[in-house]
């Protein structure tokens, strides 16, 4: 069974930066896209950033311009890094990667712990 790994959460101050990383614990054999997405206190999980293995990426309104996601097919890793960081940016953040670990396996939806990513001065 596939599992994420999760680093890079913490506290910052507004207006810093943090980089998210994901790691999967096996190799995929495709993967249809890897993402983030977040859930603050009292909200639903919301969608952050995805990024599919053509490189496409799709960004929620909040964070464009701000968040940038990357991924790296050979390790199989999935990076958000987090500029201009704001208090509403609280919120646990989780990996998310769906995909075939074999050419005839299920497909999977793989989630990661979260990390918590906590903005204040």
């Amino acid at each position: 069974q596939v599992q994420l790994a999760e680093f890079g959460g913490g506290l910052v101050q507004p207006g810093g930066s943090l980089r998210l990383s994901c790691a999967a614990s096996e190799s995929i054999f495709a993967i249809i896209n890897m993402g983030w997405y977040r859930q603050a206190p009292g909200k639903q999980r919301e969608l952050v950033a995805t990024i599919t293995e053509d490189g496409s990426t799709n960004y929620a309104d909040s964070v464009l311009g701000r968040f940038a996601i990357s991924r790296d097919n050979a390790e199989t890793t999935v990076s958000l890094q987090m500029n201009g960081l704001k208090p509403e940016d609280t919120a646990v953040y989780y990996c998310n990667l769906r995909g075939y670990v074999s050419p005839r396996s299920r497909a999977l939806d793989a989630w990661g712990q979260g990390t918590l990513v906590t903005v204040s001065s």
